[in-house]
């Protein structure tokens, strides 16, 4: 197990000892809505992408900078903003991260040039960072150890939730309205947030101060390394693939935007019953959870070039697809946090900044090659690199590797 340097906070609160139960579910409402308000904003241009861009008459793969940027900044500022800010009460931390979150919208709604844009993405990144960082190991703080387990899946149901709801509505009313209107929607629902955990959030004081001691002791640990390989090439496949998926729907299914939102919502859906079923699987069989999922990424993204021509044949793999992706964050999370379990915010840390960056390195891996060949040639690659993954889990499983704790 990786060792930790802790700090006890002085006060001694870690949780809410003296509050109602029904206040620490509202707490967790609130970072769930947060993370979904900031999933949704992250994700919002891939409904959008070719609007976008042929707005401000840039290519594909230029628009998909929009993805590149937040995820860059994010996997930076994931330790840097969480150490520097390790005294500060987590509340006021979630609520200015809510704070900032409005204004990128706002700002992006208003962009007159692309580079604004970009402006707006970037602060995007730094409040994924922050924000994640601080908000996906809050549960055990907000409701009674039993309730644990359920709380981290309401905090996680955030990202499908994100996919099912936040993307095709931001598509209908980018179609509807325009794709400025849709940012402007995100940044009112960001004040809401905020608004929210102004009013249930629990004074937060840092139980144990994050150091870079600690993240550095928990890259020595050998589960903590496989858990960054694994959620490298998850997330790869992943956002190399569906970065595009708007492009492929249009060029290869022909699908119109009516069509597309379908689509997009069907795949949410799928999502977020991958999300639950993968915290449960993953709780009791944490190899063969990652690796089915990453074989089902494998197999939907691999057919989609020879099946994806037909609107049926394109929903059905995209199901298969939403299934096995809304599985991936938890199953993610659920290792770093089994590599070390004394330390949660630090593993949260280590989580988020390799999801973040692997969904930046995604973003222009699979720009790249669908500027210079085709969706379809994208859809293969991320295939084969979902593989790669596939193969990673159950080579784990076949070394019998033990986490910490002898599970």
């Amino acid at each position: 197990m990786a060792s930790t340097d802790t700090t006890a906070c002085p006060s001694g609160e870690v949780g809410l000892p003296t509050r109602s139960p029904l206040i620490g579910w509202l707490a967790v409402s609130s970072v769930m809505l947060g993370i979904f308000s900031i999933v949704t904003t992250e994700i919002l241009p891939i409904g959008l992408l070719t609007t976008i861009g042929s707005g401000f008459a840039v290519s594909d793969g230029m628009a998909g900078l929009m993805m590149t940027m937040p995820g860059l900044l994010a996997a930076v500022s994931a330790p840097v903003v969480t150490v520097a800010t390790a005294r500060i009460d987590r509340r006021l931390m979630l609520c200015v991260f809510m704070l900032l979150l409005a204004v990128a919208n706002f700002l992006a709604a208003a962009a007159s040039d692309y580079w604004l844009v970009l402006v707006s993405r970037v602060i995007v990144g730094i409040v994924i960072g922050g924000f994640w960082s601080i908000g996906a190991g809050l549960a055990e703080r907000l409701v009674p150890a039993a309730s644990v387990g359920r709380a981290t899946s309401v905090i996680f149901s955030a990202v499908p939730l994100g996919s099912v709801l936040g993307v095709p509505a931001g598509t209908f009313i980018g179609d509807l309205a325009g794709w400025r209107t849709a940012f402007v929607v995100m940044g009112a629902l960001s004040v809401g947030v905020l608004a929210m955990l102004l009013l249930v959030m629990p004074s937060l004081p840092p139980d144990r101060t994050t150091r870079p001691s600690v993240l550095r002791n928990m890259l020595k640990g050998v589960n903590t390394r496989f858990a960054l390989l694994l959620t490298f090439l998850a997330v790869l496949a992943h956002f190399g693939t569906y970065t595009y998926v708007t492009p492929f729907l249009e060029q290869v299914t022909d699908a119109g935007s009516h069509l597309i939102t379908i689509s997009l919502l069907v795949y949410g859906a799928a999502g977020i019953v991958g999300n639950f079923l993968g915290g449960g699987l993953v709780a009791r069989h944490p190899r063969a959870a990652f690796g089915l999922a990453a074989g089902m990424i494998a197999t939907a993204t691999l057919l989609l070039p020879v099946l994806g021509s037909r609107p049926v044949g394109a929903i059905a793999l995209l199901i298969v697809w939403g299934v096995a992706y809304g599985a991936v964050p938890v199953c993610s999370q659920t290792w770093f946090t089994k590599a070390t379990p004394d330390a949660p915010e630090a593993a949260s840390v280590l989580f988020t900044a390799s999801f973040q960056l692997t969904i930046s390195l995604g973003a222009v891996a699979g720009g790249v090659v669908v500027d210079r060949t085709s969706p379809s040639t994208v859809m293969t690659l991320g295939s084969l690199v979902a593989m790669l993954m596939a193969v990673a889990a159950w080579a784990h499983f076949a070394r019998r590797l033990t986490w910490p704790d002898n599970t």
